[in-house]
């Protein structure tokens, strides 16, 4: 099933996208698994897994999904359930609604069609207003606007990892439009440099994976930095031959951050180690090709009891990566999108430098 060469076979991945497909509704939402949530930063990833299996049309349905259901705000709400999908929960989230122009990015490039950025492009750049009206002085980003409509008051590292990567590809989605857009340049500056170099600016959340690895896969800490990152953290959170912790202190591998913790190290060109990691992960694949969410392992426990879309998702794109998929090694190798680490500065006393007046 797997090859050192590509993660999985031709075969292997249809059938993991195909599963992904057995659960997005006719409205084109894709739930975590059948009867399950819906919510736009976990949809937006098993869209781009469909684009990488070639599923293009069910790609586009969940963006136009989305399309359909943004918030006059920019936002989506946190989640949806039921045959709609209908709002379940109206607080709503700064990352949810940034992620949408790293989907839009690799559909653009997976399918060629420049015409749905054009179609895109309002919803991307007001999902990206909504999320900079959260940013503050110091560059971080508060992760939510609550069902009364009050802001939150923490910026998670997780969370601003992955929107510095969104702001990045919304850049990306900019320059291809010849639309120049400089206050996301200093928003995305201010934000990689907050995340790279200011950890007392968010909620301390060490015990997850996400903040180990997080920056390193959004892009705001490459090079020798991100590697000395990795290998800080790898004894504490990888178990060796299952895959990787989602928090420090519990005996539970989950298979989403596994592979995205091979993604980040295959941008740092880290091969052989993403290429274990993605192996020692597929003991959670199912005969139908989906994915188990997670694995206890001193009882030897698949839990909870589900197949997760963003599981499949992350595995698929992972394989991607590995392959050399053109779209997603640029999406989220990162080298060729605007403001690269390199242009976040990780001096403090840059920090005055890149606060707006």
């Amino acid at each position: 099933m797997t090859s050192l060469h590509s993660g999985l076979s031709q075969a292997a991945i249809e059938q993991t996208a195909a599963a992904i497909a057995s659960v997005q509704l006719p409205s084109g939402a894709i739930p975590w698994f059948p009867g399950g949530q819906v919510d736009a930063w976990n949809h937006v990833e098993a869209a781009m897994a469909l684009d990488v299996a070639g599923r293009h049309d069910q790609a586009r349905a969940a963006y136009d999904w989305l399309r359909a259901t943004q918030n006059p705000d920019g936002s989506w709400y946190r989640s949806y359930r039921g045959p709609g999908p209908q709002p379940d929960d109206r607080g709503r989230e700064s990352n949810h609604a940034a992620y949408l122009a790293v989907g839009v990015l690799h559909h653009t490039l997976t399918t060629g069609d420049p015409a749905y950025l054009d179609r895109a492009w309002p919803t991307v750049a007001a999902a990206m207003e909504f999320v900079l009206r959260l940013q503050r002085s110091g560059g971080e980003i508060t992760w939510e606007v609550d069902a009364t409509g009050a802001p939150g008051t923490d910026a998670l590292l997780t969370g601003c990892s992955s929107m510095f990567h969104s702001l990045r590809c919304a850049l990306d989605l900019a320059r291809r439009r010849d639309e120049p857009q400089p206050d996301w340049e200093l928003a995305a500056a201010m934000l990689g440099h907050a995340v790279a170099a200011h950890p007392e600016r968010f909620s301390p959340r060490e015990r997850y994976s996400m903040d180990w690895y997080y920056p390193v896969l959004g892009g705001a800490v490459r090079g020798p930095a991100g590697a000395q990152r990795i290998d800080e953290g790898w004894a504490t959170f990888v178990v060796p031959g299952l895959g990787v912790r989602c928090v420090s202190d519990r005996p539970w591998i989950t298979g989403a951050e596994t592979c995205e913790l091979a993604v980040a190290l295959a941008a740092l060109g880290d091969r052989d180690r993403a290429i274990t990691l993605f192996a020692d992960m597929q003991h959670t694949r199912h005969d139908d090709g989906s994915y188990w969410t997670g694995f206890v392992f001193p009882d030897n426990v698949f839990w909870p009891a589900e197949h997760s879309t963003w599981t499949a998702a992350a595995v698929l794109l992972a394989s991607a990566m590995f392959a050399g998929e053109p779209a997603t090694t640029y999406v989220f190798g990162g080298a060729a999108l605007p403001v690269g680490p390199d242009e976040t500065s990780t001096a403090c006393d840059a920090c005055s430098d890149l606060r707006p007046a």
